[in-house]
């Protein structure tokens, strides 16, 4: 019985329908567009992040300073800051290596440094990797040229961009073969590197800064910031090691000593018996390949992970990494500042929107009131006819949840043929900072149906929320009032 009169009502009273239908629907329309833009986004980085550098979790050593894979994620100390190395290494790839729900890990080592490639000079990242198993965890990284680096091979990889900007600024093409110099100065001194380029490969979802970043052997990036490596293990015999204990006269003492035995630094005269134990403990070492080094530190791990959340193996594994003094983080963490400044302004905007939709609802209140006064008469006589409260607030929350629901389908049927037309035209973004934060040059909107159910209930909620004034107006009305205005 009441659906009718309320039908009836609104198109009544069209007008003032179609103002609360437009600012309803516009809010709701505005709220789904950016946070379908911001999604999309977001999904853009941690796709192009986990895909090609930080992998789902990051295990790096504990702090008071949040970083990320190449520096800090505070901006003013990040150019003093020294990435830790990762404590107990050994211990925590172990623990990883058990972990349920963990499906491939890798490590990392990082640096800056400046490279020099035919005769053009750039800053760049270091990643120092792993090749066994770097290249499984990242399906994202495509080769383009050459080899990717093979496990134990001393050389760097550059991205397929800096190539070109290379070719295009010195006229030849980088190949494989060709020496790089890669430079680092500090605290330790300036150091120099002359490596081989191994290849050239590209980003499948390339980021802000991933055309800054060079893969290259671990050894190389430890070795220009000064990292102190492990030594591969050597058997040594136990005559040979007692030569640790010796005194340094007696290191050098003839092998047949008498009353006058005297003590020379060199063997060279006679063959003492200690000095001829020093050649044999010399010998063990000549022509002798060395072995690669397959320890030393490492500043990360990085996890891929299958059949759980990232935020549950963080969970497990937090609790069991803390007596290493190490700690697990999210790939937005590992990411740096371009993650985390999408998430800031997902945040907000929608913290602006919450105040625009404030003002929104006064001004649906201030037209639904003004509805309510002109309909003074009409809510008397029912009143006076034994309309009770309760009806009358149905009738008047009926009529704006009503038109707020009208506002919601509108509002995503609007915005779904927006992202259509959008999407349709194939704009190109051409600034580096903006493709990144929306995940990639070319512009694209996704309908995202979490995003889409917000945005018609906060439509309803606006309706709801504008009509809880007019309606106690509404009910306040006297019949003998509303007949002597009438």
């Amino acid at each position: 019985m009441i659906l009718p009169i309320i039908l009836r009502n609104i198109i009544r009273n069209k007008k003032n329908s179609l103002l609360i239908m437009l600012l309803t629907g516009s809010v709701a329309f505005l709220f789904f567009i950016v946070n379908c833009l911001i999604s999309r986004s977001d999904e853009g980085i941690r796709k192009a992040y986990v895909e090609s550098i930080t992998g789902d979790v990051v295990i790096q050593k504990a702090g008071d300073i949040t970083m990320n894979l190449f520096g800090a994620n505070t901006p003013v100390i990040d150019s003093f800051f020294t990435i830790p190395a990762l404590p107990a290494y050994d211990d925590i790839l172990a623990l990883v290596s058990k972990e349920p729900g963990v499906e491939k890990f890798t490590s990392q080592v990082s640096g800056s440094s400046y490279l020099d490639l035919l005769g053009v000079r750039e800053p760049v990242l270091l990643c120092g990797i792993d090749p066994g198993n770097y290249f499984s965890l990242f399906e994202g990284i495509i080769l383009s040229e050459v080899h990717f680096l093979a496990p134990h091979e001393y050389g760097a990889m550059i991205t397929e961009e800096r190539a070109d900007k290379i070719e295009k600024q010195s006229g030849i093409r980088p190949a494989a073969g060709m020496s790089l110099m890669v430079t680092s100065g500090g605290t330790a001194g300036f150091k120099i590197r002359e490596i081989p380029l191994a290849g050239i490969y590209r980003y499948q979802n390339p980021g802000q800064f991933m055309n800054e970043i060079v893969l290259i052997d671990p050894q190389t990036v430890r070795v220009l910031s000064s990292i102190q490596v492990a030594s591969s293990v050597v058997d040594v015999d136990e005559e040979a090691a007692g030569l640790l204990d010796m005194e340094l006269n007696d290191l050098f003492t003839y092998e047949n000593s008498g009353e006058n035995s005297e003590n020379y630094f060199s063997g060279m005269l006679v063959e003492g018996l200690t000095v001829k134990k020093l050649e044999n403990f010399l010998d063990a070492f000549s022509g002798t390949e060395a072995e690669p080094v397959t320890g030393g530190d490492w500043n990360f791990i990085l996890i891929r992970i299958g059949g759980t959340s990232a935020l549950s193996v963080i969970s497990s594994l937090n609790k069991k990494l803390a007596p290493y003094g190490a700690v697990a983080v999210n790939w937005r963490v590992a990411a740096g500042r371009t993650a985390i400044t999408l998430l800031l302004v997902k945040a907000l905007f929608n913290l602006g929107f919450f105040l625009a939709a404030l003002a929104g609802i006064i001004a649906a209140i201030n037209i639904l009131l003004i509805s309510v006064f002109r309909r003074t008469r009409e809510i008397g006589t029912l009143r006076a006819i034994g309309a009770g409260d309760f009806y009358i607030r149905c009738l008047i929350m009926g009529e704006n949840v009503t038109l707020a629901f009208l506002s919601g389908c509108l509002a995503l049927f609007a915005g779904y043929w927006f992202i259509f037309l959008i999407n349709s035209r194939n704009i190109t973004i051409t600034n580096n900072l903006i493709a990144s934060l929306l995940g990639g040059p070319v512009l694209r909107l996704s309908f995202v149906p979490g995003v889409a159910a917000a945005s018609f209930f906060l439509a309803l909620v606006l309706g709801m929320a504008a009509s809880i004034l007019p309606v106690e107006m509404a009910v306040r009305i006297e019949p003998a009032v509303a007949v002597g205005r009438g």
